[in-house]
């Protein structure tokens, strides 16, 4: 409001002014009282004062459009913490990766939920794909894990422990995270790697890089793993910033892994890559994979199909191929008919194939 009434104010004043300065010259020169020259002159040195007043006037503008966009900022800032540790919360140093689900049960509205009743039993080292249609709750499941937020209902364990009664650091600490859109920095390609491990080796960032297949390009690039990536990666491909984020996670060595959506926005010929790297990262690690493309989770030790909320089925790709289900049917529409009755066939008729 402000810079609406004082912008436009001041250009009013300063146009008047102008009007009424040649208006009263004229007269004057037309008297005799001045001359043309002088006119002009007077005119020069207007502009001399007014040229800085319209300059502060602008920047006046911006101040108060930071000042408005500045409070909206803090107030979000000073919003207090709706995730805290408790009191006695404890640290956990290390970290199995056996992770339960016990009744849980979530909604970001009072009563509106989102989850229900959800239990389920990972041991350290097992994979657990959730499929499901969109707007699921599939993500939200996933974000329960790392305390992002805490459910109404329920609980979830982490090798035994309650993870609301351990330290967030802690526990986000041990978990790694590559999500379908991946956020790097405005920095080097090395910075954001080690954006996990800021006291990483540069041996151990070219480890976690060719585990990641990433290390062949980073190498052409103009300067290898000096080069400046730009705001968010632009200067880079879909699939060269996946693979950087994996990177990440292998350089950060989580013992729980989550993959939410970690192929879907990536180019063809990348996925394969891509894949490859996600099957070396996902070993011997605790692991929760969401995915739309069912060839990616079909590998996994269990899929859990959710719809609406709740958990409609359980078991293994094979299992779930042969109970006809939600998941069968969506595996046959994405995979055709004929390859889905292949996958879905025992392992031996599946190697004679």
């Amino acid at each position: 409001r402000t810079r609406c009434i004082f912008f436009p104010s001041t250009m009013f004043v300063g146009s008047l002014s102008s009007v009424a300065m040649i208006g009263v010259g004229a007269v004057f020169v037309l008297r005799g009282a001045m001359t043309l020259g002088d006119l002009i002159a007077y005119r020069g040195y207007w502009w001399q004062l007014m040229g800085p007043l319209f300059s502060l006037s602008s920047i006046n503008d911006m101040v108060q459009r930071a000042i408005a966009a500045g409070s909206r900022v803090f107030e979000l800032l000073d919003e207090p913490e709706e995730i805290r540790d408790a009191p006695d919360a404890i640290a956990l140093d290390t970290v199995r990766g056996d992770v339960q689900f016990k009744n849980v049960s979530f909604a970001y509205r009072a009563r509106d939920y989102v989850l229900r009743d959800i239990s389920l039993h990972i041991p350290p080292g097992g994979s657990l794909a959730i499929v499901g249609p969109s707007g699921s709750g599939k993500s939200t499941l996933l974000s329960l894990i790392p305390r992002f937020y805490d459910p109404q209902e329920g609980a979830i364990f982490v090798d035994g422990h309650d993870i609301r009664a351990v330290t967030q650091r802690s526990l986000r600490s041990h978990i790694g995270v590559v999500l379908q859109d991946t956020f790097l920095f405005n920095e080097t390609v090395l910075f954001n790697i080690k954006y996990a491990r800021p006291d990483a080796t540069m041996e151990e960032v070219i480890a976690a890089a060719q585990a990641a297949n990433a290390h062949g390009f980073i190498t052409e690039l103009p300067q290898g793993y000096d080069t400046e990536v730009g705001e968010r990666g632009v200067k880079l491909s879909g699939g060269q910033k996946q693979r950087i984020s994996i990177a990440r996670a292998f350089l950060a060595n989580p013992q729980i892994l989550i993959l939410d959506e970690a192929t879907s926005a990536v180019e063809p010929e990348s996925e394969f890559i891509i894949q490859e790297a996600l099957e070396r990262l996902m070993k011997g690690r605790t692991t929760f994979i969401v995915s739309h493309r069912l060839s990616m989770v079909r590998n996994a030790d269990v899929i859990a199909v959710i719809d609406d909320g709740r958990i409609v089925e359980l078991g293994s790709h094979a299992e779930l191929m042969q109970n006809g289900g939600l998941y069968a049917e969506m595996y046959r529409m994405q995979m055709g008919e004929e390859w889905a009755e292949a996958t879905a066939a025992p392992a031996s008729m599946g190697q004679d194939l």
